[in-house]
């Protein structure tokens, strides 16, 4: 069994890593952290985990973590992730980020939306853990910079067309809403009870920190400049995720094309699927399982292409994500851990 180990464990994030891993066929969880909970046990944190995981919370220490992990789950908020990974790194362990820490190959661009980075000479080794498309690189990591979630929904249902160069690259918009969990488990005015029920709205719109990490992933694709335009929306969901994206076709794309791009690019891929027909995603399709949902409509009388995706925010946007990145790199089933059955209502 492969020991793991999550830091930052009581998070959305890192709850949700705990409870894919607590039944993982090939993975033991064999340490958790937690500075604000350390000395309890993880089931009165999380109830709803009584009788699953009665792990306590510890202290982080990188001694302990080396000790008894073999691969580490940093679900901290960016910048911690920065001051711990060299050195988890010297004691050849295997690392999956979920901060923006390690997602980036150019210091300019992520210190210009984040701040200073203390670990540059690692970023030319990590590797981006967008599962689906960089398999071969993840295969031999030793570092991912897991995706942020608004990227995922974004990326896997442009990547494919981009670059069979199926799309106008200069005309592309996403408008993405996402569930109250996507802030995290911080107290914050903006993600109070309050502020978000009854309540749909924009933020960040043009500024938003994943928009360079979009741009910088889909240039790397398309092999050339690719700037795309953002605007993420708060809803009052738990979780889940809703992406529309908005683009230019290629002259005399028909709908069958865009089928076989995406038939060839993800048929043989676990976690993708494509809407039959003229069906579309819905985010409670996917609730609480590491699946990405794409459906597309070509509008001719706008000459528009028109795709949906749907993830849950907190597995294939994080957690989930993260597993499979596991999964890839110790040569696992690429699904193990992660067949969680969709709820159907």
């Amino acid at each position: 069994m492969t020991r793991t180990a999550v830091v930052g464990a009581t998070g959305y994030a890192g709850a949700e890593l705990v409870r894919i891993l607590s039944g993982h066929p090939e993975a033991e969880l064999a340490v958790i952290t937690s500075r604000q909970y350390a000395g309890k046990r993880f089931d009165q944190v999380y109830p709803a985990m009584a009788g699953m995981v009665d792990l306590i919370c510890e202290d982080y220490a990188t001694d302990l973590i080396c000790d008894r992990a073999d691969i580490v789950f940093m679900a901290l908020p960016h910048q911690l992730p920065m001051a711990f990974v060299p050195e988890i790194l010297k004691n050849e362990k295997k690392v999956i980020d979920l901060s923006a820490d390690f997602r980036f190959d150019n210091v300019t661009i992520y210190e210009s939306m984040y701040q200073p980075h203390t670990a540059k000479e690692l970023l030319g080794t990590s590797v981006y853990g967008l599962s689906e498309i960089y398999t071969r690189e993840i295969k031999t990591a030793r570092l991912i910079g897991n995706p942020g979630c608004y990227p995922t929904s974004v990326l896997l249902p442009l990547i494919p067309l981009l670059k069979q160069g199926l799309l106008n690259t200069g005309t592309l918009v996403a408008d993405s809403k996402s569930g109250v969990s996507g802030a995290g488990r911080s107290l914050a005015m903006s993600s109070h009870y309050c502020e978000v029920n009854e309540s749909i709205k924009p933020y960040k719109v043009a500024t938003h920190r994943h928009n360079p990490e979009m741009d910088a992933v889909l240039s790397r694709e398309a092999q050339k400049p690719v700037s795309i335009t953002f605007v993420p929306h708060l809803v009052p969901l738990t979780r889940g995720m809703l992406t529309t994206i908005y683009a230019t076709p290629a002259k005399g794309l028909k709908p069958q094309d865009i089928a076989d791009c995406y038939l060839a690019a993800y048929s043989r891929r676990p976690f993708l699927r494509l809407c039959p027909d003229n069906s579309m995603p819905d985010t409670l399709h996917v609730r609480g399982t590491n699946y990405c949902d794409i459906g597309f409509r070509l509008d001719d009388r706008n000459r528009r292409l028109i795709l949906v995706s749907a993830i849950d925010n907190l597995v294939k946007g994080a957690a989930g994500q993260a597993v499979q990145n596991m999964n890839i790199m110790m040569g696992f089933d690429e699904s193990a851990g992660l067949q969680q059955v969709p709820y159907p209502l």
